[in-house]
């Protein structure tokens, strides 16, 4: 007998995208139509990350990198940028610094507009290289993690595409993959999981390149910058980490179990406990995955879901990662059946920066680690069952 259709058809698919769409256009219109200097009142919102990229390339360019982890004398950079900017702190590692260097040789806008603009193509050619067709490449534009990215002019991009490149390039171009894998030393929290995929899979040859690539990373890194630059990011960590523990950072935007146990008032010491008991069962999973081989968009995408129970520390523009799982999850589905569940929650992976925002303004409940979990399960399942029994294909139709 053939099965009902699915509530989700590809018309009310590329509905639900169009309208949130629309709704981003409209909210950043209205926000550039509002913007104003930071001195005049609280709403300049554009850029706002973007602005201690800029800051800390210029101290970079002066000879000062190790400045960038002084909060007094990095916002006296960020306003020559944008005058009256509120304070913020650097954390990155001299990596991520060297990566922006180039910034300061731009006025902040033109740097802003085309920072974003190169990772945003990149990020969007190697989408549709991933999804391959039109009202996929609708939903990735609407998709919340692409619109909060641009707005704070944050690296998600950059870092998605670096992650994805490597998945997709694995097989055919191992070397081309771990200088990928490497280069993601830009937020190596990030990429704590993909030397034990490489290592449980025999890629060697990724490894290796991953390896050597990362190492001339960091040398380049101490030889422009000065070896110095390490030690004041090394000593900026400890402040790192007291923020995140007080709250100090806004934990609803922060996609971890650490952030969702604090959330609930939870001591720090019990977040951290089951924050790394999360780590440890992902990491296990990322193993027996990676190890058992199978299909490797259904590997890539456990990986990249998981790479999120690593550090407690991230925050909702990391998640532009999770436009290349839920395409690969779903081109899966598509080809070999669905199980029960799971495409309600592709919809809620989709939703999820947007949709975390949203819930707390009803209660203090970090959502993602749900959704990511349920993601890897998804991945876990398919890779070790098989095709499902009694597909329902008939659907996106």
């Amino acid at each position: 007998m053939r099965n009902p259709p699915h509530w989700l058809s590809r018309k009310r698919m590329c509905a639900g995208a169009a309208l949130s769409l629309a709704c981003f256009l409209f909210f950043a219109i209205g926000i550039m139509a509002t913007s104003k200097p930071p001195a005049a009142g609280p709403s300049y919102t554009l850029g706002s990350d973007f602005v201690t990229f800029w800051g800390a390339s210029r101290l970079a360019q002066e000879g000062r990198a190790q400045d960038a982890y002084d909060r007094s004398k990095l916002t006296e950079a960020e306003r020559i940028a944008v005058p009256g900017v509120p304070s913020r702190a650097w954390y990155y590692p001299p990596t991520f610094l060297l990566a922006v260097y180039p910034l300061a040789s731009l006025p902040y806008a033109a740097a802003f507009i085309g920072f974003m603009a190169v990772t945003l193509g990149a990020y969007l050619w190697l989408g549709w290289r991933v999804i391959g067709n039109s009202d996929g490449m609708l939903c990735l534009l609407a998709s919340g993690a692409v619109w909060i990215n641009l707005m704070h002019g944050q690296n998600g991009f950059l870092t998605a595409v670096l992650a994805g490149t490597a998945m997709l390039q694995l097989e055919r171009r191992p070397l081309l993959a771990g200088a990928c894998i490497g280069l993601l030393a830009v937020k190596p929290h990030l990429a704590v999981f993909f030397p034990l995929a490489l290592v449980a899979a025999g890629a060697w040859r990724a490894f290796a390149a991953a390896a050597v690539t990362a190492a001339i990373f960091v040398a380049a890194s101490a030889l422009v910058l000065g070896v110095e630059t390490f030690s004041a990011f090394h000593a900026g960590l400890g402040l790192a980490s007291q923020r995140v523990e007080t709250g100090d950072l806004p934990l609803f935007k922060m996609p971890s179990v650490f952030a969702a146990v604090r959330s609930l008032g939870m001591p720090p010491a019990l977040a951290y406990g089951a924050h790394l008991l999360a780590a440890l069962v992902v990491g296990w999973l990322v193993w027996r995955s990676w190890r058992d081989k199978g299909p490797l968009p259904l590997r890539a995408s456990l990986l990249m879901c998981a790479s999120f129970f690593v550090s407690p520390y991230g925050f909702d523009y990391d998640l532009t990662w999770l436009a290349f799982p839920i395409a690969w999850i779903a081109r899966d589905g598509m080809q070999r059946g669905w199980l029960p569940g799971e495409r309600e929650l592709l919809v809620l992976a989709w939703l999820l920066p947007v949709l975390s925002l949203a819930l707390t303004l009803l209660a203090p409940v970090q959502l993602a680690p749900l959704v990511l979990a349920g993601m890897i399960y998804c991945c876990r399942k398919r890779l070790r069952d098989g095709p499902v029994p009694n597909p329902e294909r008939q659907v996106l139709t």
